[in-house]
C-alpha cells in the first residue's frame, strides 16, 4: 500500500479510537423506557407492568399539562424526577432518579425565563414527557 493510500486508514483508526472513549448519552425516550415505563407504562398513563403492585398508583403523566391549566409544569416535573420533592417527610413512592441521570450540564429554561445549568438527561426526559401530553 502506498503512503497516500494508508493515510485514510490511519485517520479512520484514530477516529474510531476517539469514538470508543465517547459515551453515548441515551435519549429522553430511552431513559423513560429504562427508568419510568415499568411504573408509568410506555405511554405514560400510569399503567406499567408493576403499577398494580405498588402502594400508590403511578401518576398519569399524559395529564400533567391538563392538570396545570394547559401548561406543562417543567420545573416541578424535573424536581420530582431528580428527587427534590419527596412528599410528606420525604416519604415519596417514586424513587430519586438524580444519581442515575447525572450528566453534562446544559443551559435550560424550565419555563421561568431563566437559563439554568441542568443535567442533559433530565432535560431530555422532561422534553420527552411533553410529547406524551394528551391533546
Amino acid at each position: 500500500m502506498t503512503p497516500l493510500r494508508i493515510l485514510p486508514v490511519i485517520a479512520m483508526v484514530g477516529l474510531g479510537a476517539c469514538m470508543l472513549g465517547a459515551e453515548k448519552v441515551p435519549s429522553g425516550a430511552e431513559d423513560f423506557a429504562d427508568y419510568c415505563s415499568a411504573c408509568h407504562g410506555t405511554s405514560g398513563k400510569g399503567d406499567g407492568g408493576i403499577a398494580t403492585t405498588l402502594a400508590q398508583r403511578p401518576a398519569d403523566l399524559t395529564q400533567l399539562s391538563a392538570l396545570n391549566n394547559g401548561k406543562f409544569p417543567t420545573t416541578e416535573v424535573m424536581a420530582k424526577i431528580w428527587g427534590y420533592t419527596g412528599g410528606k417527610s420525604g416519604a415519596a413512592v417514586m424513587p430519586n432518579f438524580g444519581p442515575l441521570l447525572d450528566s453534562e450540564l446544559v443551559p435550560y429554561d424550565g419555563g421561568d425565563g431563566i437559563m439554568t445549568p441542568t443535567p442533559l438527561r433530565l432535560v431530555q426526559i422532561a422534553e420527552h414527557l411533553k410529547t406524551l401530553q394528551a391533546k
